[in-house]
């Protein structure tokens, strides 16, 4: 006899004719899944899967990487460039070598006018490493202007300026292999199963192969923190109080390792002071979480055999994020948890590529973390460029945060927006529209038409997305991954790396340059600029990363030529004594004073507005949002509120309500859960519309990268709910 389960029928999975199978990496979030798209006979896109033998994901693929291939069928892209003289008026179609004509022209008219900097650049994490080198080569050595900047700023900018601070460059020094040998793990405010669920799913992995301690730092209840062996509840923007107050337990209680700060560190005596402010009584009082917990913490992490911490936004979007991202690092510093297996300070990247923005893009420097202010690094890129160095800046111009005020106070006429979608991801929404009306000529290159910067756009340039061309990416781990091209972009649409080699021609300047025709050449451009540093990329090939299934830099041409294949887990950084990229080589361990500055609830605003990510949608939902297999999971705002706050308000399960800040206002549905504090909602980030129109824009003063993190809200219940609901409909994207 059956019974239960043997009595139904067998599930069935659908046969998608696929006829062939393309290999590609993600472009999602940064942990670099290598993919397959399969085509059918026709050539059609039928599927997605995960490649089994690399080392990244062994297979699997979260539920955005599964319906990746909707993304070539979705609705709004656009196949024409547009053009038009005024917002006010309607676009109208032209030709590529029109728009770029048009473009350059309007470019030289403003730079005439106003000075050079007076047009802008901003990109972002989206396009592929060549396309990203190739567009700093435009901008740093043809359009000249040093507003140039990309949107990693809004997620990395603090990561990326932590690391400079403490060991002399940019470059997470660890890998996810660190996971099989750690002995304690610190996440800080990252909440990886929905951020991040492949590496999340290495890290379950590797804590059932040995039961290390999980140790959460988050102020909400996330899924990881449900998982963790202790979950720190802090208050929001208080990082820096707590991490202050576990240097000073393990230096006090001399739980620190003397010999490796000596020779590898600098800075020990002025940090040992600083932390004397930080006792656990004293900091318990400011972050939330009470003295024996501060200590216990402090213990299990300088007693592991090895430890390391892992970080995203929580950390970086905060007015001291770089603050946050040092003191991580003089956490691992002092305890000797850098450059060894399952030692690490290992920043969790957002974007598919934000890793290869900061390699190649020149927003902050020049080609391989090379920099403005070192005169060898301008003369070295200008010979090769054969651009004269003193064309280059002498240091780094705006960034994305500074660049749109200065759209506002009239130093900057024009913006050229590059897979990036400002209204949406910047604070103050309703700031960020005045802004972009304000502009003389505003150029939105983007794989979709209906992108809401697009309505203040002047020309509109549709570009190719992901596997609609051929290049590569760097993930969290610094590892090279290849993105080969699947099928053709609609319509007249260009792959970016086409456009900016169109726009290229039309300065004088290009025909001293050399810009190759394609993506292959311009990576043996890097391989060839990236020799003896610390990214050094020469011993690569594109087929070669394709047949390993990604490569990790370093990884040198001498290592090739000797018959010496990359390593398929982990490669590390600073793995020698004194091998920091400071002139001395030693990491600068930095006394950091906390001040807050945070935007706190009051009478008028009582509660704190926390944001982050969910796992069925990416950044703004240009592309998730259009796809029905992720938009189902969550189709409009929404709203975590605690039930007992919800109560003492009067709101329902589901009922509209209004969020109000000091900036504006969105309508979201209320979602009653224990998740967060009675004091505290949290609204996903991705909706347009909705969350940034009531995050401020305070920003850090070292990484100029905003606090989305905290802000101060009141909510309203809203009477006529049928139009709360229509409204909120109105926020979907399909």
């Amino acid at each position: 006899m059956l019974f239960g389960r043997d009595k139904k029928n067998p599930i069935k999975i659908v046969d998608k004719k696929a006829a062939k199978w393309t290999y590609a990496t993600c472009g999602y979030c940064s942990v670099g899944c290598s993919i397959e798209v399969a085509t059918n006979i026709e050539g059609k896109v039928v599927g997605s899967r995960g490649v089994g033998g690399a080392d990244v994901n062994r297979g699997k693929l979260c539920v955005k990487g599964i319906f990746e291939h909707e993304l070539f069928d979705s609705a709004g892209r656009g196949d024409k460039p547009l053009i038009r003289a005024a917002i006010n008026e309607g676009f109208r179609e032209t030709t590529w070598d029109q728009a770029a004509s048009h473009m350059a022209t309007k470019i030289n008219d403003i730079q005439q006018r106003y000075g050079r900097d007076a047009f802008a650049v901003v990109s972002t994490g989206q396009l592929l490493t060549e396309e990203f080198y190739t567009l700093g080569k435009l901008t740093r050595g043809l359009i000249g202007t040093n507003n140039y900047d990309g949107n990693t700023t809004l997620c990395m900018a603090s990561a990326v300026s932590g690391y400079k601070r403490s060991f002399g460059s940019d470059g997470p020094p660890g890998c996810y292999e660190d996971f099989e040998h750690t002995g304690c793990l610190i996440a800080w405010g990252s909440n990886l199963p929905e951020q991040h669920p492949i590496i999340y799913w290495r890290l379950q992995e590797a804590r059932e192969k040995r039961d290390f301690p999980l140790i959460v730092v988050d102020p909400r209840v996330t899924m990881l923190a449900q998982k963790a062996d202790i979950h720190l509840a802090i208050t929001p923007g208080t990082d820096l109080v707590l991490l202050n107050a576990l240097a000073h337990v393990i230096i006090n209680e001399g739980l620190h390792d003397k010999a490796y700060i000596d020779a590898n560190t600098v800075g020990i005596e002025a940090l040992t002071s600083e932390v004397q402010h930080y006792d656990p009584t004293t900091a318990a009082k400011l972050c939330g979480i009470d003295e024996d917990t501060i200590r216990n913490v402090a213990r299990i992490y300088a007693k592991a055999p090895t430890a390391m911490s892992i970080w995203t936004m929580g950390i970086n979007q905060s007015t001291h994020g770089s603050d946050g991202v040092v003191a991580i690092n003089n956490l691992n510093l002092i305890t000797a948890n850098i450059g060894k297996p399952g030692g690490t300070s290992l920043s969790i990247t957002g974007q598919c590529n934000a890793m290869g923005t900061r390699e190649w893009s020149s927003c902050s420097g020049l080609p391989g973390y090379r920099q403005l202010e070192n005169p060898e690094d301008r003369e070295e890129i200008g010979h090769y460029w054969k651009v004269d160095p003193e064309f280059f800046p002498k240091k780094r111009g705006l960034a994305q945060t500074d660049i749109f005020p200065a759209i506002e106070s009239g130093e900057i006429k024009g913006l050229w927006l590059v897979a990036t979608n400002p209204m949406t991801s910047m604070p103050n929404t309703e700031r960020m529209r005045k802004t972009l009306a304000k502009l003389d000529f505003l150029v939105v290159q983007d794989s979709y038409a209906d992108v809401e910067t697009n309505q203040y756009a002047h020309l509109y340039l549709p570009a190719a997305t992901w596997a609609e061309k051929e290049g590569v990416f760097t993930n969290t781990e610094r590892r090279v991954n290849i993105v080969r091209k699947v099928t053709d972009a609609p319509g007249e649409s260009k792959a970016d790396f086409e456009i900016f080699n169109l726009l290229a021609k039309q300065f004088e300047g290009s025909k001293a340059m050399s810009f190759p025709e394609q993506p292959q050449a311009a990576f043996e451009e890097m391989k060839t600029l990236s020799k003896g540093r610390l990214a050094d990329i020469s011993g690569m090939s594109h087929d070669l990363i394709e047949k390993q299934r990604g490569i990790q830099w370093p990884y040198t041409d001498e290592q090739a030529s000797r018959g010496e294949l990359p390593p398929a887990g982990g490669k590390r950084l600073y793995t020698t004594p004194a091998s920091f990229r400071f002139a001395d080589g030693k990491a600068k361990l930095i006394a950091l004073p906390f001040i807050n500055n945070n935007e706190v609830p009051d009478e008028q605003f009582p509660f704190w507005l926390n944001t982050g990510r969910l796992v069925e949608h990416f950044h703004t939902r240009t592309k998730t949002g259009k796809l029905g297999n992720t938009n189902k999971y969550s189709p409009i705002p929404f709203m975590e509120i605690n039930p007992d706050a919800a109560q003492d308000l009067g709101i329902e399960q589901g009922e509209y309500v209004r969020c109000i800040s000091r900036r504006g206002d969105a309508v979201v549905m209320a979602m009653l859960t224990q998740r967060v504090p009675r004091n505290m909602v949290f609204i996903p980030f991705h909706y347009f519309d909705c969350v940034n129109r009531l995050t401020l824009g305070l920003l850090d003063p070292h990484s100029r990268q905003p606090a989305y993190k905290q802000a101060a809200i009141t909510i309203e219940i809203l009477e006529d709910q049928q139009a709360a609901a229509q409204l909120s409909m109105e926020m979907r994207r399909f």
